[in-house]
């Protein structure tokens, strides 16, 4: 059995995987698994990942977790170009910075932004008072603002002269506040340059392909009654 993925576009850890593998010509088994069908809750998918999340990986009779230990795990195993996670110790050390720090900074921030403004009023008919939505919206500024003064600075991307596993994991978070209508790279020139050059890098196909979903977020139909009740703890928890 080759590499399988288990994979839904809708999340920005899985576009940052799926980019990856495709970017890079990894041949792999797409499992396609429908968090707003909470297809990631059932029993089946349990075998995979007891966590109940996605991404996940198998190659064979092993199975791993985790979206920065996945693209790790691929950039090791298969011959990819050294800029992804540079040899080079201090460059290797400005990557592992990055996806040290976005867990909990550009993450939180931008999954809290897509779900306050979108997915809450449109997906969950969940109304969110104007206070709540202006609060999110502005510790997003102030993390964008963090990602450009701290990270980009004046570089072509977030480690150097070249794209890496850090551009490819902020991008993907930041097409979260994106969909749900948020105007991030407005004002913000240095980072609308930015996010140029590393779509480019990418492809601009790939890209639109990978985005496609996540840019439809203020269409999706709202959630069966079921399926809420199901989802909402597990919502309520990621965006805390």
């Amino acid at each position: 059995m080759g590499l399988e993925l288990y994979l839904d576009l809708l999340s920005q850890p899985c576009r940052a995987v799926y980019i990856f593998a495709k970017k890079n010509g990894i041949p792999f088994e797409l499992h396609t698994v429908e968090l707003l069908k909470g297809q990631h809750l059932s029993d089946a998918f349990a075998q995979v990942n007891p966590l109940k999340k996605v991404p996940a990986l198998k190659d064979g009779n092993f199975t791993l977790t985790e979206s920065v230990a996945i693209l790790l795990y691929l950039t090791r195993k298969y011959k990819v170009p050294d800029h992804w996670y540079p040899q080079d110790l201090q460059a290797c050390a400005r990557v592992d910075e990055y996806l040290a720090w976005q867990h909990t900074t550009l993450r939180r921030n931008c999954l809290r932004a897509l779900w306050h403004k979108t997915m809450f009023p449109v997906f969950l008919g969940e109304s969110v008072s104007p206070e709540m939505l202006a609060a999110t919206l502005a510790e997003l500024d102030v993390t964008l603002k963090i990602l450009e003064d701290k990270f980009l600075q004046n570089k072509a991307y977030l480690s150097g002269s070249h794209i890496s596993l850090a551009d490819l994991v902020a991008i993907t978070e930041l097409m979260h506040p994106v969909g749900a209508g948020c105007q991030v790279f407005e004002g913000r020139p240095k980072l609308a340059a930015w996010r140029q050059r590393v779509e480019a890098a990418v492809g601009e196909d790939l890209f639109q392909e990978a985005h496609k979903v996540i840019l439809k977020a203020k269409d999706f139909p709202p959630a069966d009654p079921t399926i809420k009740q199901k989802l909402m703890p597990g919502v309520l928890a990621m965006i805390r």
